[in-house]
């Protein structure tokens, strides 16, 4: 049975810091890209950061320079270091990740809530 299970998100002043963690099981996770998706109130969910099996990432123009994604294949783990945050970084953050050969098999966490307020 796959797992994610999503930790680190609260309230944050502008201009703050939070890491995200993404802890994985019941599928070979070094064998998977993973990925932080976010939903803000009222807007579409958004890919924020992706990390590849081979340690590539890519990231949404908004966050660049901003928050970084990595991984520890040894316990199972993605992160998402979060720098300099803006109210706008606001919002529910997932960790999603998709079958190497099948993207309609997908699997999400239950989210981690972010708040960036003062």
């Amino acid at each position: 049975q796959v797992q994610l299970v999503e930790s680190g998100g609260g309230l944050v002043q502008p201009g703050g810091s939070l890491r995200l963690s993404c802890a994985a099981s019941g599928f070979t996770f070094g064998r998977y890209d993973m990925s932080w998706v976010r939903r803000a109130p009222g807007k579409e969910r958004l890919l924020v950061a992706r990390i590849t099996s081979g340690g590539s990432t890519n990231y949404e123009d908004s966050v660049k320079g901003r928050f970084t994604i990595s991984r520890d294949n040894a316990k199972n783990t993605v992160f998402l270091q979060m720098n300099s945050l803006k109210p706008e970084d606001t919002a529910v953050y997932y960790c999603y990740t998709e079958h190497p050969y099948n993207s309609r098999v997908n699997y999400w966490g239950q989210g981690t809530q972010v708040t960036v307020s003062s």
